[in-house]
């Protein structure tokens, strides 16, 4: 499946000449209330050509990726005029891309829509590989569709209107492409020293770019695309645990944790070298603070519930090393998952 354009440079000028060829549709905006604040402002301008548009706000956060929050956007995209013919602008981070793709999926049985990431998460993870997706009781992204974006838009410049957290939660995606498929993404990734627009700019379009050719080989997950998992295994269960008890957890915070403890795991398989892991954890060190975990017990039932399950074994993909990661799935047990937390809290 050949992945939607994605447009860096003169990516406004991509847009605006799509709206124009377009300039009969009704253009529908779909935001959260701080991209609405923050980011449409700066789109509309780049936009002169809209000549029928609308806007539909849904609250920022998890929470929104529900069926719910889905029932009420459809209803208002039947309320506003929008027809099979119309066009879905999502211009917000993960949540926004990954909801607004799969309100437009299913709306009509699918309108066209485009991405227009504005965090660091949504350009460099939601923005390539025709996931769309709402969460089913909190369980992450258990009920979506595999539907291509018409383009995706990234411009750095909305980097600015992010607080440091947001920033660091796109970061650990990056990290981890470079440890599954590129070393020496990595190698220029660990020598940053500060996350600032300046300094990631230039590394954004690589990481992307390693995704899209992952996903371009294995579109549906059935082999390679599985390495994206790396981390989130545990990295998901623990993102959830903590939304579940109102505890602020980004879900690149969790993917970082999770890679972390789902290599210390790799080590105790003898799959990945100690010196390996000790460099990752050092990296994973340097920019994420450390958190108090829970029981890992706790976790179990949102182990079991990972999509790259069989049955009732949890299964994991592992780093090899760095900058290769197998992705053939390998069964965990909650005691080497009891064993990677105890690692963790005393170290």
């Amino acid at each position: 499946m050949k992945q939607a354009p994605v447009y860096f440079e003169n990516a406004f000028a991509q847009l605006n000449e799509f709206i124009q060829t377009h300039s009969d549709k009704k253009i529908m905006f779909l935001v959260d209330e701080n991209t609405h604040e923050y980011c449409l402002p700066i789109l509309l301008a780049e936009l002169p050509e809209i000549q029928d548009m609308e806007i539909i706000e849904i609250p920022s956060g998890e929470d929104s990726k529900s069926i719910e929050i889905a029932t009420q956007v459809w209803i208002s995209l039947s309320e506003l005029g929008a027809d099979r013919n119309s066009i879905i602008i999502n211009c917000g981070g993960g949540v926004v891309t990954d909801f607004g793709g799969f309100v437009a999926s299913t709306f009509k049985r699918g309108v066209k829509f485009i991405n227009v990431p504005t965090s660091l998460l949504s350009m460099v993870d939601a923005s390539v590989g025709a996931k769309t997706g709402i969460n089913l009781n909190h369980l992450k992204n258990q009920i979506g569709t595999f539907t291509q974006p018409e383009m995706v838009v990234i411009n750095p410049d909305f980097l600015l209107t992010l607080p440091d957290k947001e920033m660091l939660s796109g970061f650990a995606e990056m990290l981890k492409h470079g440890l599954i498929q590129d070393v020496n993404h990595w190698k220029q990734l660990k020598k940053i020293s500060a996350l600032n627009p300046e300094n990631l700019a230039p590394l954004i379009q690589a990481s992307v770019e390693i995704k899209k050719a992952v996903v371009e080989q294995d579109p549906t997950e059935k082999g390679l695309r599985k390495i994206l998992n790396a981390g989130h295994t545990i990295g998901h269960a623990l993102e959830t645990y903590y939304l579940d008890h109102q505890i602020q957890f980004t879900h690149g915070e969790a993917v970082a944790l999770g890679l972390i403890l789902e290599s210390y795991i790799a080590v105790m398989k003898k799959q990945l070298s100690l010196n390996d892991f000790e460099e990752i954890k050092s990296v994973i060190d340097k920019f994420y603070t450390k958190v108090d975990l829970p029981k890992a017990e706790q976790i179990l039932p949102l182990l079991m519930h990972d999509k790259k399950n069989v049955g009732k074994e949890i299964q994991c993909v592992l780093l090899d090393k760095i900058g290769f990661c197998n992705p053939e799935p390998v069964n965990i047990s909650i005691a080497e998952v009891d064993l990677a937390f105890d690692f963790y809290r005393n170290n």
